[in-house]
Order: C-alpha cells, then sequence, then structure tokens
C-alpha cells in the first residue's frame, strides 16, 4: 500500500507543477500574445475550471472501475495535452489546451485520497492525508520555480513541453506498477448517470457544508495568491527564477505542516488548527504586502503555504468522511468546489486588481480568509 500511494503522490506532484507553473510566466505570456496580465489569468482558470468539472465525472468512474486504473490512463491524456500548450500559436489555443490539460490531470488528488480512505483507519487518517499531500505541496512548491527557471532558460513554450513529457512518464510509470492491481478494487453500485450520484449526495446537509466551505476556501486563498508573482515583478522587478522561488515558498511551509501535523493536532485539536491557519494566513498576506524588502517576502510565502495547510488539511479529512459510502463520488464533489473556487477567485482577483490595484485587493481576500476561519471554528460539528 505504501508504495502505490507514494506513487499517487508522485503523480499528484506533477498535477501540482502543471497547475502552479503557469504563475511566474504571465508577465511573458501578456507581452507574447498582446494582452495586459489580468487576460492572460485566463490560462489558470480554464485549467482550474476545467479541472473542477471533470472530477465530476472521474468520482464515480473511480468507484466503478477501480481509482488506480482511471488516475493512470488519464494522465496519459493530461501529457498529450499539456504537449499541446508547447505549440499554442495564440492566447485562446493555449486556454483551450489548458482546459485540456486540466480536464485529464485532476484525478491523483481525488482518487488517491479515495484510495487511503478505502483503506486506512479513521483515527489514522489526517496524519497520513497530510503524508500523501506532501506530492501535491511539492508540486505546488515546485511549480512556480520549474516555470519561472525553465521559462528564463527555454521560454514558455519549454516549459509546457517538460510538463508534458513528466506526465507521460509518470503515467507509464504507475501502468507498470499498479496493472496488476486493477482488479483487487472493488466495484461500487451506482446510477450509471454520474451526476445522478452527485445529487444523491448532495441531499446530505453535510456535504453540501463540506463542499461550500472548500470553494470559499480557494476563492479567498488562491485568488489572492494567484497574482502574487504579477505583484513581485511590478514592485520589485524580479526575475521570472527570483519570482519563483520565492513563490515556493508556500511549498516549503506545507511540508513543515506535513511534519508537524501530529503535534499540531495533540495541542490545537482541529478547531484549533482551522481558526490559527486562518489566523497566521491573514498575517502573512498583510505583512507580504507592506514590506519593503524584497528578500523578505519569502518567509511570508512560508507562512502563508504553513497556516494554509492548517485549514486546508483539516478540511480534507472531513471530506473523505463525508460520504464513505461512495467515497470518490463524494471527494470529487469536494474536488471540484476546491477547483472551482481556485477558478473563480483567480478571475474574481482580476477584475478587483484591475478596479482597486494589487495591494486592497491581496489585502481584502486575505481578510475573508480569517473570517472563513472563525466561522469553521464554531461550525466545525456541521463538518
Amino acid at each position: 500500500m505504501k508504495e502505490i500511494i507514494f506513487l499517487l503522490a508522485l503523480a499528484s506532484a506533477n498535477s501540482g507543477v502543471a497547475l502552479r507553473a503557469v504563475e511566474p510566466m504571465l508577465p511573458v505570456l501578456a507581452t507574447e500574445f498582446g494582452a495586459s496580465i489580468s487576460a492572460t489569468a485566463i490560462i489558470i482558470s480554464a485549467y482550474a475550471f476545467a479541472y473542477a468539472g471533470a472530477q465530476l465525472a472521474y468520482g464515480p468512474l473511480g468507484d466503478r472501475f477501480g481509482k488506480l486504473r482511471v488516475v493512470t490512463l488519464s494522465l496519459a491524456g493530461a501529457a498529450l495535452a499539456s504537449l499541446g500548450c508547447a505549440f499554442a500559436e495564440d492566447l485562446a489555443t493555449l486556454a483551450a489546451m489548458r482546459l485540456a490539460t486540466g480536464l485529464f490531470a485532476s484525478t491523483p488528488v481525488m482518487l488517491g485520497m479515495a484510495y487511503i480512505g478505502d483503506r486506512v483507519p479513521a483515527a489514522e487518517r489526517q496524519p497520513v492525508i497530510a503524508r500523501f499531500i506532501i506530492g501535491t505541496i511539492s508540486g505546488q512548491a515546485l511549480g512556480p520555480a520549474v516555470g519561472g527557471a525553465v521559462t528564463d532558460l527555454l521560454g514558455w513554450r519549454g516549459t509546457f513541453a517538460l510538463i508534458g513529457a513528466v506526465f507521460a512518464l509518470v503515467s507509464a510509470t504507475l501502468l507498470v506498477r499498479t496493472h496488476s492491481r486493477w482488479n483487487e478494487e472493488k466495484a461500487v453500485p451506482l446510477p450509471s448517470n454520474p451526476f445522478a450520484a452527485h445529487l444523491r449526495l448532495l441531499g446530505s446537509s453535510r456535504v453540501r457544508h463540506v463542499v461550500t466551505v472548500g470553494f470559499i476556501e480557494t476563492f479567498l486563498f488562491f485568488g489572492a495568491f494567484s497574482f502574487l508573482g504579477a505583484y513581485l515583478k511590478l514592485r520589485f522587478d524580479l526575475s521570472l527564477t527570483l519570482i519563483g522561488a520565492t513563490l515556493a515558498g508556500f511549498g516549503f511551509g506545507g511540508i513543515l505542516y506535513t511534519l508537524m501535523v501530529r503535534r499540531l493536532l495533540m495541542e490545537l485539536g482541529q478547531k484549533g488548527l482551522v481558526f490559527w491557519g486562518a489566523t497566521f494566513c491573514c498575517v502573512s498576506y498583510l505583512f507580504a504586502m507592506f514590506t519593503p524588502i524584497a528578500g523578505t517576502f519569502v518567509v511570508f510565502t512560508i507562512g502563508m503555504g504553513f497556516s494554509f495547510y492548517m485549514l486546508h488539511n483539516t478540511l480534507q479529512a472531513k471530506a473523505v468522511e463525508m460520504a464513505p459510502q461512495a467515497r470518490a463520488t463524494g471527494l470529487a464533489l469536494y474536488s471540484s468546489g476546491w477547483a472551482l473556487g481556485q477558478a473563480a477567485g483567480a478571475a474574481a482577483m482580476g477584475l478587483a486588481v484591475s478596479g482597486f490595484g494589487y495591494r486592497p485587493a491581496i489585502i481584502a481576500f486575505g481578510v475573508g480568509y480569517l473570517v472563513l476561519g472563525v466561522w469553521m471554528r464554531r461550525n466545525l460539528h456541521k463538518l
């Protein structure tokens, strides 16, 4: 089981790279295609909207045909779509290829957590999930660094080609290492229409609460975080490599959290994790917006990563258990809300930046995240 969880975490890492690698390259794409930075953010939203919608189908497919089978085959599609991004001739084509990538790259995190939920007892699950998401965190940490460094060295087309090649390699490895185990997973009887299965789960108030909070969480956090790269470029005129390295602090902070999760759970409990996570996250955004020294910015991105996962990992544990009778389908709903929130947050932040500027918009989203944490502490029993 440990080997399979590792491979799923590796696949999640590359999906994280694919998601986050574009952030440092937004100024380059804006120049390349003669568009504003806010307009180029469509490639973030396209990926995230597709990522969200595709999981509504992949959840029931994972329950019916097996989680390992669905992850392996979908990553092959992600490889082809990522390579298509490298050949895009205009912003619309690039957005379309990013949408296609999101359609195929959305399975490892969601179905990986469902796989853990099927095999790990509830009392031990949150720390195991925390270790599993090291893959996602590492990918999201490496994403900006890869996007910045490779774009500086090979151009943005080289970045997408590299991502596609890694998707292909991970898919092939999963095929070789897990193919013999595909038939070990038991099929879950569900309605023939996958969306009917989702509607049935949404009849539960617990499911509705978890999905809604997941949407709001990523709308606020990633709406702000997605524009930090552009803010750093305009505020400090850093190279894309330095911007990527600075944003990678988010992943480092997340990994620090996974190393401390057991102790934090013992000391704070889940209510303390969501409250203090939201508080520290808001403070990190505030300090980041007012620091006059570019070198200190990485301290705040580390703080953002650590505090985000204090809240996010708690919500993940709730999502894994909210529909144990159809775990992958339930997690598909949660993950779709999570990804849809990120897409909508990036779009909303683009409008807010255009109207009010970077600093007021990012601060407002950070304060909103604090309000969410306060609400979660008081209403955690509903999740």
